[in-house]
């Protein structure tokens, strides 16, 4: 199936051609951005003349930062396509509702990706912990936001997110395998004086579940889950790549299809033959409480 991605960025260049490269099911048959390309496809600058033009192409991917996103998505299934977005999947909880609601009114899919629940160890903790009762939990998310954003303001500007652009991928995770519905009791945000949003965060949850999230790390960075229940403790580290069950490794299951945004795809690809969406909300949910409910701390300015 013909595919063209949109925002030619960062994350297109690392994550997602790679992806489309190896993938059976797709060929990337164009790309949309103002600055970037990809090497021998074709290239536009304009979305509404590449749709025009191009309608052998099937699937939309949206790698833009999620406050432009939306306007993309709904000029893309009004074209009729079907529509993969980057995580989040919005600006704000209404635009992805009414995404969806666009999608199935067109009989069309519309997929909210969470790539961090592709991690190698994400399924085989949710496995292991059906049945169990969590009795508490940990989460530490802590990163260099020079390393993964360099000198992108837009992440630290209205709608950018913060610090809980990484931190939204422990929650997609931690929504993905608990065996229960959580929510938020509490929240404490660090906004720099120079700043939007927040630069680090902590958060209390109900099933004594605590997370800290923080852009300030440097040095080896920190992506790692600590979940007790009444049957015994597991672990998920580096972001779900390597799991310990009461202290003890376990092996990475064999999979042919190795890579979270490989298996991405081959999820967008089962959704569009089927006709299906797939727009799970529940870590952007979490993240709206957050900043509805969360206490806002001022603290020192930040500087790429």
């Amino acid at each position: 199936m013909k595919i063209a991605l949109v925002g030619i960025g960062k994350i297109a260049l690392d994550q997602h051609v790679p992806a489309l490269r190896v993938s059976p099911d797709w060929e990337l048959a164009a790309t949309v951005s103002r600055n970037g390309s990809v090497d021998g496809v074709e290239a536009w600058r304009d979305l509404d003349a590449m749709l025009a033009a191009r309608s052998d192409i099937r699937v939309i991917s949206l790698c833009v930062p999620p406050v432009p996103r939306f306007d993309l998505a709904a000029k893309a299934l009004q074209a009729g396509r079907y529509v993969m977005l980057e995580k989040p999947p919005g600006a704000t909880l209404s635009e992805c509702a009414t995404l969806q609601a666009m999608a199935q009114s067109a009989r069309l899919g519309v997929f909210a990706t969470w790539h961090s629940r592709e991690a190698a160890m994400v399924a085989p903790a949710k496995a292991w912990l059906a049945g169990k009762t969590v009795t508490s939990g940990r989460i530490t998310w802590r990163e260099d936001v020079r390393k993964w954003h360099p000198g992108q303001d837009w992440v630290f500007d209205a709608g950018g997110m913060g610090v809980f652009d990484p931190g939204i991928n422990a929650l997609s995770i931690l929504t993905e395998i608990l065996p229960c519905t959580v929510h938020l009791r509490a929240a404490t945000l660090e906004v720099p004086q120079n700043r939007q949003m927040p630069i680090a965060a902590q958060l209390d949850f109900t099933n004594n579940i605590s997370a800290e999230f923080d852009w300030r790390q440097t040095g080896p960075q920190t992506w790692s889950i600590t979940l007790e229940t009444d049957q015994g403790t597991l672990e998920l580290h580096d972001g779900g790549a390597r799991m310990l069950l009461n202290g003890a490794p376990c092996n990475e299951p064999h999979n042919a299809l190795s890579g979270e945004y490989p298996r991405l795809y081959q999820r967008m690809a089962q959704l569009v033959r089927a006709g299906e969406s797939d727009m799970d909300i529940r870590p952007l949910t979490l993240v709206a409480d957050a900043f509805m409910t969360g206490t806002r701390v001022s603290v020192d300015p930040f500087h790429f």
